[in-house]
């Protein structure tokens, strides 16, 4: 078995303390990209949650956006949904913010508590799959657990 590393132990500690069902399974290469997870599992890239930092432009506060590996942010529409005015995090603040590095954002061990939305097409979907706190881990996870555990209300980023 692989070793994990200290960002993907926050993430299976995190995935403990819920009581969720399911590991952290380390790929045999990097998933940077939705479609680079989705090919690595075999799975549809509408089954990869893109954990998405932005920044609220009135309070400079982070926010996440769990968005479906199919879809693209409307950031304007999105922004209306949570009443902010959305910009982009640099690598630093999410780094900073999370744990993680771009690439391997997880939805789950994350450094400090921020603000968590989800795309309603993941509900699509009876399990979905999410970064494990790595570029090279994912762990699979129902939507409706996935809201629950992280508060995310749903929205449409579309």
């Amino acid at each position: 078995m692989t070793d994990l590393r200290q960002s993907e132990l926050r993430v299976a500690a995190d995935i403990a303390r819920h009581e969720l069902p399911g590991t952290i399974v380390v790929l045999d290469q990097l998933a940077t990209t939705a479609s680079m997870a989705a090919e690595a599992l075999g799975v549809e890239i509408g089954r990869i949650v893109k954990s998405l930092i932005f920044v609220g432009e009135q309070t400079g506060e982070p926010i996440m956006v769990l968005v479906s590996g199919a879809n693209r942010v409307h950031e304007k529409r999105t922004g209306r949904q949570i009443g902010q005015k959305l910009g982009r995090a640099d690598a630093d603040l999410v780094r900073e913010t999370t744990g993680f590095a771009i690439g391997g954002v997880s939805p789950l061990g994350q450094l400090k508590s921020i603000p968590i939305y989800m795309d309603t097409d993941l509900f699509a979907f009876q399990t979905v799959w999410a970064a494990a706190g790595n570029a090279r881990s994912v762990f699979e996870i129902a939507p409706d657990d996935l809201a629950r555990v992280t508060g995310a209300p749903r929205i449409t980023v579309t």
